[in-house]
């Protein structure tokens, strides 16, 4: 049997956790016959402990063969104690009225503290996965603070926009989504994010060659960036379980070699335009499990250029509005 996998997941008890732990103890996400912990860390708010221990006895009720155990905990050092892979799902809402500077810095204090309690107790191969918001700058802030894990272990989730982003494509074209390959976002998880229509494939044929409407694609441009707030004004309440679902992707495709290509948010090294050091979607394969290699072969028509240019304006923008955050 493989060995057994420590998963610490923050905001456990709110509702992307709660869609998410059932697929991870079920083995959705590291496989049918991995083994599993959960290291659940909540905030220290009884109300909320209390709702996490709920959540702990449906798994308990559950009885999934692959949970092995389960901690729960207010405590950082607790939760990320010898983890393999830590999922940063929580994050402070943006409240009525509150600049965007000022929400990046609240949260950015949160992820001070977390980044520098994965570097001190996590496991030596530990790999991090960002999805509270604004992930991308969030991400940056906790790999700043690691001296002994490097920042390829850190990444941020962009899948949700690639397969938000899959789905309308595959109703156009009337082909199911697993037709559609190689839909690669770039940039930042936000309405600035680019997906790239131009190099896409629908059923190993160029995507503009099965969708020649351009102006579909770029008002889908829109639609994509803007489905979260589509969603949030729908249900009155934002996306969950498409989040972890798209949660269960990004981190199954990163430990699962092969050769398709994925949107994962990562640490720049200036390829497609991006600014060193910030963190922005590119297409990955994964070349060892928790390993990746960024694909740079891709190459952009001046309208995609533009765009990139636009969302790592954005990125460069909030890591301005955060650098007092930024480790030396």
């Amino acid at each position: 049997m493989p060995k057994t996998i420590r998963v610490a997941i923050t905001g456990a008890a709110g509702q992307i956790g709660y869609s998410l732990l059932p697929r991870i103890a079920s083995g959705e996400m590291f496989g049918r016959d991995t083994p599993v912990i959960l290291q659940l860390l909540e905030i220290p708010v009884d109300k909320v402990q209390a709702a996490l221990r709920g959540v702990a006895m449906e798994l308990d009720d559950c009885a999934f063969p692959l949970l092995q155990d389960i901690v729960l905990t207010d405590k950082a050092d607790v939760a990320f104690k010898d983890a393999n892979w830590c999922l940063l799902v929580g994050s402070k809402p943006r409240s009525q009225g509150q600049e965007r500077a000022d929400l990046l810095k609240d949260n950015g204090k949160i992820f001070i503290g977390q980044g520098r309690s994965i570097d001190s107790v996590a496991a030596d191969d530990c790999r991090v996965a960002v999805v509270g918001n604004p992930c991308n700058t969030n991400c940056m802030i906790a790999a700043n603070q690691a001296k002994r894990l490097k920042a390829d272990r850190f990444t941020a989730m962009v899948r949700l926009d690639q397969n938000r982003a899959t789905t309308q494509v595959a109703r156009k074209a009337g082909v199911p989504v697993s037709a559609v390959s190689d839909l690669i976002v770039y940039g930042n998880h936000s309405p600035t994010m680019y997906p790239d229509f131009n190099n896409a494939k629908i059923g190993g044929k160029k995507l503009t060659d099965v969708i020649s409407d351009q102006a579909w694609l770029t008002e889908t441009i829109t639609t994509v960036g803007k489905r979260g707030a589509a969603i949030l004004e729908a249900r009155g309440l934002s996306s969950a379980f498409s989040a972890a679902n798209a949660l269960i992707d990004h981190v199954r495709a990163l430990v699962t070699v092969g050769s398709t290509l994925h949107s994962v948010a990562v640490c720049s090294d200036g390829s497609y335009g991006f600014a060193a050091g910030v963190w922005a979607g590119v297409p990955v394969r994964t070349t060892a499990p928790g390993t990746f290699q960024v694909d740079k072969s891709f190459t952009h028509v001046d309208a995609a250029k533009t765009r990139i240019a636009a969302t790592n304006a954005e990125l460069a923008s909030e890591r301005d509005m955060v650098k007092e955050l930024l480790a030396g």
